[in-house]
């Protein structure tokens, strides 16, 4: 750490999606005199609101949020964009003498703030379009394969039907003229100036279930097509990046008559389900992370979670005015 730098506290609340992360990061930002560092990379995009679960203007409670609507929807969000984004919001906040409080929704998003991100080869346009035409041509997991010969030990650790991380991984590999694994190893600067707090949201499998489907509901309820509709009438490339997200895809295609709207329903809350599978065995992996079973509008773990922070020698603030 460079001298003369002090560790300030920083506070990040990670968990699934649905289970709150946004009612208690602005709970404990109300309490401790904080500000709301998003970290999640559908938020990024303006006009991508009901189903990117953007808190409204009245559930943030004058709390300032950073890094949501920032980029437009044919921009391109990576961990690197985000980590130069997010450090000079923290900047600002280091000034003030705000306490950040980041709602993680993307771990690879926090990962990248905290620990640092290596420094790997831009994207070949020219080099995914090869591998992609590739993969078409040759027997199912090619660029398993591929990689397998590249770098056996990154092999193992990406399923040969992921076919976005084996291409990303091949890259790697080929323009830096060494292993991935050893790219990733190296180079990395973390961050510094601060003292990471991690509070996990573990809600009950079933309830976290009813609670993605109710919201679901409660989404398209609230115009959620209609806001589709708005986006592609508005010129955004159907195509973009905010297309991708889940619901969005969804509700494009019924949009286009290829789904009809309780189809494109259903789909949307099983993949929710699946996301939020895959988010909490990322999380799950991090030693880090002091866990709290509920919700995190539940005033019951918020007292929970304010205490536990009071232990690691952060005071609450005076109510603000």
């Amino acid at each position: 750490m460079n001298a003369g730098i002090s560790e300030l506290p920083l506070v990040a609340v990670v968990g699934p999606t649905a289970s709150g992360k946004s009612a208690l990061g602005v709970w404990l930002a109300e309490q401790l005199g904080g500000e709301v560092l998003a970290c999640d990379s559908t938020q990024l995009y303006r006009g991508f609101d009901i189903g990117t679960a953007k808190p409204a203007l009245a559930e943030r409670h004058g709390i300032p949020h950073h890094l949501i609507d920032v980029l437009t929807p044919i921009e391109e969000a990576t961990a690197g964009r985000y980590r130069q984004m997010a450090l000079s919001v923290l900047n600002d906040l280091r000034l003030r003498s705000k306490l950040p409080m980041v709602t993680v929704g993307t771990g690879l998003y926090l990962r990248a703030l905290l620990e640092g991100l290596a420094e790997a080869p831009q994207r070949s346009k020219e080099l995914r379009d090869r591998l992609r035409a590739s993969a078409e041509e040759r027997a199912p997991h090619y660029l398993h394969r591929l990689l397998k010969r590249l770098d056996p030990e990154a092999a193992g650790k990406i399923a040969p039907a992921d076919e976005q991380k084996l291409i990303r991984a091949i890259e790697v590999c080929v323009l830096a003229r060494r292993p991935v694994s050893e790219v990733y190893r190296t180079g990395r600067t973390p961050l510094e100036g601060w003292r990471a707090l991690k509070i996990g949201l573990m809600p009950p499998r079933e309830s976290l279930y009813e609670r993605i489907h109710a919201r679901t509901d409660r989404m398209l309820a609230e115009g959620w097509m209609e806001e589709v509709r708005g986006l592609m009438a508005s010129g955004s490339p159907g195509d973009g990046k905010p297309f991708d997200f889940i619901g969005y895809r969804e509700l494009r295609e019924v949009l286009r008559g290829e789904k009809t709207l309780e189809e494109a329903r259903v789909a949307i809350q099983q993949s929710t389900r699946r996301y939020a599978k895959r988010q909490m065995t990322w999380f799950r992996k991090d030693p880090g992370i002091h866990w709290f079973t509920g919700f995190g509008d539940d005033p019951r773990l918020q007292d929970e979670t304010s205490g536990w922070i009071r232990q690691q020698g952060i005071r609450e603030s005076p109510p603000r005015s």
